[in-house]
């Protein structure tokens, strides 16, 4: 075989070996996609934004480490409002409530998750709070009833909030074994028990479908101010 042959074999072989597809490996995390959908009473469209969905690791000995927050979120007070009204947090989470009203604030919050009272603050100070539990805390202020958030803390690092179209992404997830949970501040899960529910997420598989809730016309919380009591009427536009 002369040398010209010879480099031609050559050449084929190698061509040969680069085109065989090279096996992919598997992702290290995976990015999960969903939607919630709020389903309505009447005909007209609903926002289906503000639903929280988390994944917990179904393995309790594979659940992560929550790792501190780069930066403390913030819940500002401005306007007689919180901002933002639905903060998501890992446990373990300190978040800021500076106060940028031109008047007092005591921001509180005495349910299910994180109870606590700041009492009264001035104009530009700022407060913070520990969130060391996982759950729901509601948050208003003793002196203007109109304010009212919330507070979820997660004891994951997985979690997402719908978009008002209803769509979500929770990137940075290590394929495997899951359970699936969602909340809404007002509406319901159209099938409470089918929640939360176990979800084997791949490179091939991550997509956890649509989550579904029922849409409710509760606003918020009855609440009292922070002694159980009544708020007392507003005087002039003004709350004593």
């Amino acid at each position: 075989m002369t040398s010209l042959a010879r480099c031609g074999v050559a050449l084929m072989a190698l061509m040969a070996i680069l085109a065989v597809p090279s096996a992919q490996p598997a992702p290290d995390v995976l990015t999960v996609t969903g939607t919630a959908a709020v389903i309505g009473k009447g005909k007209a469209a609903v926002d289906s934004g503000g639903v929280v969905v988390w994944l917990e690791a179904a393995d309790e000995g594979a659940r992560p480490r929550l790792d501190p927050l780069r930066a403390r979120p913030r819940m500002l007070q401005k306007n007689k409002q919180f901002d933002p009204h639905l903060l998501v947090v890992p446990v373990g989470a300190v978040v800021d409530f500076p106060n940028l009203d031109p008047y007092f604030h005591n921001v509180f919050s005495l349910f299910d998750g994180k109870r606590f009272d700041l009492g009264l603050y001035e104009a530009g100070s700022s407060r913070s709070v520990t969130f060391s539990r996982a759950g729901v805390s509601h948050v208003f202020c003793n002196i203007h009833p109109e304010m009212s958030a919330v507070v979820v803390a997660l004891d994951t690092p997985y979690y997402a909030v719908s978009s008002h179209t209803g769509a979500f992404s929770i990137a940075g997830v290590p394929p495997g074994h899951y359970t699936v949970n969602a909340w809404h501040e007002r509406h319901k899960l159209e099938r409470p028990e089918d929640f939360p529910r176990e979800a084997r997420l791949s490179a091939a598989a991550s997509a956890i479908g649509v989550i579904r809730f029922v849409e409710s016309t509760q606003l918020t919380v009855a609440h009292k101010n922070k002694y159980g009591q009544d708020y007392m009427p507003a005087k002039n536009g003004i709350y004593k």
